[in-house]
């Protein structure tokens, strides 16, 4: 715009440029190409040939400590992204996990129970833990067990007492969840 009020009203530069608060700086300023950004991109495409997963930092490493050039890295990494070298950052691949059947509800008691574990803390900060047997059938609890610690050998014998007075199962149905 200023160069165009300087050609079209014949106002001077200096004026066009205070009106329009451009820097005549930056309007006169041409990049000079020297003949060593030549030199970093035949390097760096060389390395990106050779080296097809090293992305900037590994290239820029070893044009200083292998090669020995001394040049600034933000002058590499401008040339670097002109050539568009950049590596493409590859998206985290998520875990598919199965969906559980549906539950089926059976056609009569004591033929399916569902067996789970529960924590929970008292106001002491002790924790305990919970073990609930239940009948899917009626959804009637069957035991519920309550302890700091509940070992493999109390959960049989709660087991083996609700068999006692309700007769075996057909299926134990335990949740193994993502814990």
């Amino acid at each position: 715009m200023a160069e165009n009020a300087f050609q079209s009203r014949s106002v001077t530069i200096s004026l066009a440029f205070r009106a329009f608060s451009v820097s005549q700086t930056c309007y006169r300023y041409s990049p000079k190409l020297k003949p060593e950004s030549e030199r970093i991109e035949d390097l760096l495409i060389g390395l990106a040939k050779t080296h097809k997963t090293w992305g900037f930092g590994l290239c820029f490493l070893h044009l200083r400590n292998v090669k020995g050039y001394l040049w600034n890295h933000k002058r590499v990494y401008r040339i670097y992204r002109e050539l568009e070298l950049n590596l493409r950052i590859k998206p985290r691949k998520r875990l598919v996990r199965e969906k559980p059947d549906e539950l089926t509800v059976p056609e009569a008691p004591n033929k399916s129970w569902s067996m789970d574990f529960m924590a929970d803390r008292l106001g002491d900060g002790r924790a305990f833990r919970l073990l609930n047997v239940l009948d899917d059938f009626n959804r009637e609890g069957l035991a519920i067990d309550v302890d700091f610690s509940l070992p493999a050998e109390r959960v049989i014998r709660s087991l083996n007492q609700i068999i006692e007075l309700r007769g075996k199962p057909a299926s134990i149905r335990v949740d193994n969840g993502p814990e």
